[in-house]
Formats: structure tokens, C-alpha cells, sequence
């Protein structure tokens, strides 16, 4: 087991007070809700579409529009993601996205207000702090977010960031429920160390 307040080196500064989110990329195959239609942009480089996009589970659609992005698994556009910005509405992609339209990577990507932390910016985290019930987070969830290298590369919706917020990409989402699991969580007293 790892010590979750144990501190890895760093070379820049160390910031503490942090309120760490995560986001991940939903896979429609875990959500078994009736389904509804979905219209949008058939293509990256659209905004607020009005094509058709298919028919997909609700909550799989709600989690699309909470988290940005997520993995169709049937019909005709299976293996390809359904994306959703508060500025362009949905759209098919081949990827999920970013604000900036790159590709997000897992346990790299991070989202800030560009007035907190600037594009760019990379750190780790160095130590987890707390669940929003006051405990430790899971040891195996601690471990492998401070073991990532993270990166400023997508930014929050307005209205959802602040001060000392950042929200960290975990990838896609293991299971039914995802939400209920112990990597869906809210740490509050982080400590980021900027590199």
C-alpha cells in the first residue's frame, strides 16, 4: 500500500488549497436507458448542427454533455464519439476532445480557467488531500493520479472552474455506475507541484 500524504520530488513550487475533479470519456454500452435522438454536426469543424446523429441511451447522452465526450458502441457510428461543448453543441468525431480540439489524453490532460493555470502549464500532483466526507481518497486512486504527469490543455466550462480548481482526465469510464465509483471523486486540500 502506498502512503497517499507521501511527497514525490519536485522542481517548481508546491501549491496547496486545491479542489481536483475528474472528468472521463462515457461509453454508450454501460448506460441501458431508452434511448433519444441526438442532432448536431456530423463533422469536427461545425457548429450548433442540426444533423441527425443517431439514437443513443439517455444517461449515455446526459454523461456526454457532463463530460464533454463519449465512446458510441452500436449502429453506425460505433468506435466513434459523440462530443459536446456548451459553445458548438454535439458533434462525431474520431476522438475526444479538448476545448482546443486536440486529442484528450488520459492522466495527461488537465482543465483549468485560463486565468488560474494557463495553457500549458504541467505539474503533478503531490499530495491527494481529502474526499468531500474528510477522508483519504483509495490508496490505488491517489497512487495513480500523483504518479501522472498532467498538463493544462482544456478549460472548463464557464461557471464550473474557479480559483484553485483544476479537473483531471481519467480516460474512459470502467462500468456501469462509473459515477458511483471510488475514481469519480472530488479531492479537496490538494497540493499541486508545478514542473
Amino acid at each position: 500500500m502506498t502512503n497517499c500524504s507521501a511527497r514525490p520530488s519536485s522542481t517548481g513550487p508546491r501549491l496547496d488549497g486545491w479542489l481536483i475533479t475528474v472528468y472521463y470519456t462515457a461509453v454508450e454500452s454501460y448506460h441501458v436507458d431508452p434511448a433519444e435522438s441526438v442532432r448536431g454536426c456530423s463533422r469536427l469543424e461545425c457548429e450548433r448542427g442540426d444533423s441527425p446523429l443517431g439514437e443513443y441511451p439517455k444517461g449515455f447522452v446526459d454523461a456526454v454533455q457532463a463530460e464533454g465526450t463519449g465512446r458510441i458502441t452500436s449502429g453506425p457510428n460505433a468506435g466513434r464519439y459523440l462530443n459536446w461543448s456548451h459553445d458548438l453543441g454535439y458533434w462525431l468525431d474520431d476522438a475526444p476532445r479538448d476545448s482546443r480540439g486536440q486529442r484528450l489524453e488520459p492522466f495527461v490532460s488537465a482543465a483549468a480557467d485560463p486565468g488560474v493555470l494557463a495553457a500549458g502549464t504541467n505539474f503533478t500532483i503531490a499530495e491527494c488531500g481529502t474526499l468531500d466526507s474528510g477522508e483519504k481518497p483509495p490508496d490505488e486512486v491517489c497512487e495513480r493520479i500523483r504518479s501522472a504527469h498532467w498538463t493544462v490543455r482544456d478549460e472548463f466550462t464557464p461557471g464550473l472552474g474557479g480559483p484553485q480548481h483544476i479537473d483531471i482526465y481519467i480516460g474512459e469510464e470502467q462500468g456501469p455506475d462509473f459515477t458511483a465509483s471510488p475514481w469519480y471523486l472530488s479531492l479537496k486540500n490538494a497540493v499541486i507541484a508545478l514542473r
